[in-house]
């Protein structure tokens, strides 16, 4: 039973050394259903919990998401375009891809890179 409880420990110790910290400011390449463009993100991470800003073609939002391990979701609120909503895999420490929803605009992909 003592070993059991040394693994379990072990592997939460490695977990949270390898955690993701999105902190920073990224370069999204978005592809939509009704074309494609460019956004800025800029992260601020604590713990889980993902907050920060959007700059792109529809302005400026506060962004708000959460980071578990490898996934990542955030969204925010593009006025008359609607919600959107971004769903991605991290890949490293500097790279993230995955699918969006631009509200009425449309459904796509992305890849982020860290500046």
């Amino acid at each position: 039973m003592g070993w059991k409880l040394i693994v379990a420990t072990l592997i939460l110790c490695v977990s949270a050394l390898t955690a993701a910290d999105l902190t920073g400011t990224w370069s999204a390449n978005v592809t939509l259903d009704a074309g494609s463009g460019t956004a800025t993100f800029k992260f601020t991470q604590s713990g889980e919990m993902l907050s920060g800003s959007y700059m792109g073609t529809f302005g400026e939002a506060k962004v708000t998401g959460t980071v578990k391990g490898d996934q990542v979701e955030f969204s925010f609120d593009a006025g008359e375009a609607g919600k959107v909503f971004y769903k991605g895999t991290l890949e490293g420490t500097t790279k993230m891809k995955g699918s969006c929803e631009y509200g009425a605009v449309g459904k796509g992909t992305f890849v982020a890179e860290r500046k």
